[in-house]
């Protein structure tokens, strides 16, 4: 794997500073200022903010500083259909297509999720989490369903952060990762589906409650 460029790193802590809230949704990034805080050059500043902001994590504005995307309910909930369509394909696609490679990166993502589970920083945690989704898209070997995934993934990374924090049965996940990884493993497309069904199904009542509860 190629090793991240100077703009993807800057934006890989921009991204922890919006999840950890740092900087919170609405809030201006100014260039200067972070390009100063981080010692790095304007330029490079500025790619990994195009960055953010192709993935939806950052709003561009003409000849004034960035914000903080804060898209309301309705635009999430939509983004969460499709992420959930993605996932079922993915996993679909890869109980005919995976080679055992593909298989063997998927578990392996899984045990270094599971073996560091309580033990990782939650933000660490949530990013192995992320990986194993990214595994299996990417292990349908379709590349243009791959690289839509991780863009809905991008877009929905800090509401799915939030949501994660808030779950109150941590081994839950554990046993829901378990499951789509036994039924992957098995080439079991109806389990597959039936299992990111049970992983994913709420997440959209979730969110809904995430956005009731900041406006109390």
């Amino acid at each position: 794997m190629a090793e991240h460029s100077l703009p993807e790193h800057i934006a890989d802590e921009l991204r922890r500073d919006i999840l950890r809230g740092k900087l919170v949704p609405g809030a201006q990034i100014k260039e200067r200022d972070n390009a100063a805080e981080m010692g790095v050059s304007r330029t490079p500043m500025r790619e990994a903010i195009r960055i953010l902001a192709q993935e939806g994590l950052v709003v561009l504005r003409p000849a004034r500083s960035p914000l903080v995307a804060d898209p309301p309910f309705d635009e999430i909930a939509d983004q969460v259909v499709v992420l959930l369509a993605l996932e079922k394909l993915s996993g679909d696609l890869a109980c005919q297509h995976a080679t055992q490679d593909d298989m063997d990166r998927v578990r392996a993502v899984a045990d270094r999720f599971e073996t560091t589970f309580y033990t990782a920083d939650r933000l660490a945690s949530f990013e192995t989490d992320m990986e194993f989704h990214t595994a299996i898209a990417a292990a349908s070997r379709n590349r243009a369903l791959a690289e839509t995934h991780r863009a809905y993934l991008a877009r929905l990374w800090r509401i799915r952060y939030l949501t994660s924090r808030r779950r109150r049965n941590r081994a839950t996940v554990l046993d829901q990762h378990a499951a789509i990884l036994d039924a992957l493993l098995k080439r079991d497309r109806v389990a597959v589906g039936a299992a990111l069904d049970t992983h994913l199904g709420t997440l959209t009542e979730d969110i809904r409650q995430l956005f009731i509860t900041e406006e109390t």
